[in-house]
């Protein structure tokens, strides 16, 4: 049977790690489909698994990567065919079922996404889990009454994969974006991306207060920790924060002063096990209304070679973007 390349990732001396190893089909997990996968992109939560820096890996060994683009190899499912190009997201992939780091991967047809028209392989891995997370935040914002005339937005973790995309997305659906980040060399990348203001953590009085200035109408933290407890401080009248990120710590701080007295509504985003219906809806927007004019600018190529000098940039917050890893090669 033949033989290909996959990233996987092993238990040794109780923590995880990963390595490149030869495998076949009966390798991988079951499933009615079999992608030959042309791009994966690179998520935290993939550089946590991949180095131990964070237990999320819920089996042992296991081909990582929560994100797949490729083309269906063969399907024992009427709904696909040899030749579709498609996607998969989320899920268990890369955490306890084989993922995407592979040059063939094997997954449920239940989580298989037809690839949109509007989007290349390549977009939807510059997309993937960051962009699906990014527009599903937009989306669980605007079920709650956001709208570009009730004020600004602000976005932290700014040059991050969800954050890049979305400052872009807000831009274009006409909201004043206001980006915080720490790293004020990348002042001048974030104005590119559409955001009206920088704020820069580095000069940031968060307070401490039960209430600080109302500013922000809607907010998107990647954050986590000390930030999101001063943007439950800091937000208007009724505003809505939508949470998908723990980069800066997991715990909150915070007093029921804002939500009793402001309204304030902290919503949880949840990317990896939203439904498939509303998966199909977040990723046709992605495909249209909500796909990002510069989405070259915030995705760079990486050989499969390469993916393992990808976690650290990651986990160290020296990752601009989307990382894009490239495991079909021209011609191959």
């Amino acid at each position: 049977m033949k033989k290909f390349s996959a990233y996987q990732i092993i238990e040794q001396d109780g923590k995880s790690q990963g390595r490149f190893v030869e495998l076949t089909l009966d390798d991988l997990d079951q499933g009615e489909v079999v992608i030959q996968t042309h791009y994966s992109g690179v998520n935290y939560k993939d550089a946590l698994a991949a180095t131990g820096a964070g237990k999320v890996i819920r089996r042992f060994p296991c081909v990582g990567g929560v994100d797949v683009s490729g083309v269906v190899a063969s399907s024992s499912d009427a709904r696909f065919k040899p030749g579709d190009a498609v996607l998969v997201t989320g899920y268990g992939m890369g955490v306890d079922h084989d993922g995407g780091f592979a040059e063939y991967v094997r997954v449920p047809a239940d989580w298989v996404v037809p690839l949109p028209q509007g989007l290349t392989l390549f977009d939807a891995m510059a997309l993937g889990t960051a962009g699906f997370t990014a527009v599903l935040s937009i989306h669980r914002l605007e079920q709650n009454e956001l709208t570009p005339e009730k004020g600004k937005v602000i976005v932290t973790g700014a040059t991050g994969g969800v954050a890049s995309l979305a400052i872009q997305m807000l831009a274009q659906l006409g909201y004043c974006v206001v980006a915080l980040t720490g790293k004020d060399s990348e002042h001048d990348y974030l104005k590119s991306l559409g955001a009206a203001e920088i704020l820069s953590r580095k000069e940031l009085a968060m307070g401490n207060r039960p209430l600080e200035k109302a500013q922000w109408a809607g907010a998107l933290d990647s954050v986590g920790g000390e930030t999101l407890a001063w943007l439950t401080r800091t937000m208007q009248q009724n505003g809505a924060i939508a949470s998908f990120g723990n980069a800066g710590g997991i715990e909150l701080h915070t007093t029921v002063l804002p939500f009793i007295l402001r309204g304030v509504k902290l919503l949880g985003v949840d990317s990896a096990a939203t439904d498939m219906p509303l998966r199909r809806q977040i990723w046709q927007r992605l495909a249209t209304d909500l796909k990002p004019e510069q989405l070259e600018k915030v995705a760079r190529r990486v050989p499969f070679s390469g993916l393992p000098q990808v976690f650290p940039l990651l986990l160290q917050g020296r990752q601009r973007g989307r990382a894009v890893v490239e495991i079909k090669l021209p011609g191959k």
